[in-house]
């Protein structure tokens, strides 16, 4: 019996969305269908069009990449990430959400999607154990930490390192850059601790999780480290990602997981159709 394919179409053309584009084309096309690209700057989505062999895939605007399809993945590093998921939710799209942290104290976007009947998916990123942490959410949680561990190249051109005067090329040795909550930490490393706004939403409580942000010379893979105690009793999990290798503030787990959260969406579709 052959089955609708779930029309995707992705915004954002970086390592990330090059990522899906390219498992769409191949791994997922049984169950969905690539049917545009979009990109601020145009030469991105065009190149990636042109990479992929179908170079009308490149859309002129993001209302003609939401228009043609049934779900929007969303990879980009924006400031009105937000407002461009909302745009997709009004038009009664799904979307795969992959800057997990423009969603921390989104509820008012969740709210509305359950108003659309669409679903904004949340994949698990580059670190391991959400689903026990659901559960343990269920009967008390005190304490989350998660210590993330990246090297410097994947801080460049980072404000907040800027405002602080701290120069990446004089780290000579393991140092904190950051320790604090998950609301400071996604607003002052957008591009590097999206897992924080992830497991702070799978805990169910913000206020449980402490963010701790260190940098080393030494270090060669992105790393993330939760610990977590309840009433359930000890969590202890350390995640040791290979660096995507387009953008050294991106895990190759965390493209991997945006694959496999797709998967299982449109996979879902098939078996409930």
């Amino acid at each position: 019996m052959k089955h609708k394919r779930l029309k995707v179409g992705i915004l954002g053309c970086g390592a990330i969305g090059s990522g899906i584009a390219g498992a769409v084309q191949k791994e997922l096309k049984a169950s969905c269908e690539l049917v545009g690209l979009y990109d601020i700057r145009e030469e991105a989505s065009k190149r990636l069009a042109a990479r992929l062999h179908q170079k009308t895939l490149a859309k002129s605007s993001l209302g003609a990449l939401i228009t043609g399809c049934d779900l929007m993945v969303e990879a980009v590093n924006a400031k009105d990430t937000k407002d461009l998921i909302k745009q997709a939710v009004m038009k009664k799209k799904h979307v795969l959400a992959m800057s997990v942290g423009k969603l921390f104290n989104a509820q008012s976007l969740f709210r509305l999607t359950r108003l659309k009947g669409t679903k904004i998916i949340l994949p698990s990123g580059a670190i391991a154990g959400l689903d026990a942490v659901k559960s343990a959410s269920l009967r008390g949680i005190k304490s989350i930490t998660l210590t993330s561990r990246k090297p410097l190249s994947g801080f460049y051109r980072n404000a907040y390192l800027e405002s602080k005067g701290i120069e990446l090329n004089r780290i000579k040795k393991e140092t904190v850059l950051f320790e604090g909550p998950v609301s400071k930490a996604v607003k002052y490393f957008p591009q590097n601790i999206n897992v924080a706004a992830t497991l702070a939403l799978a805990s169910g409580n913000s206020g449980k999780v402490k963010v701790c942000i260190k940098t080393s010379p030494q270090y060669q893979r992105n790393s993330h480290e939760i610990e977590m105690t309840g009433d359930f009793g000890h969590l202890h999990t350390l995640t040791e990602n290979v660096v995507c290798p387009d953008n050294p503030k991106t895990s190759y787990l965390a493209v991997l997981s945006g694959i496999q959260s797709l998967k299982q969406f449109s996979l879902s579709l098939i078996i409930g159709s």
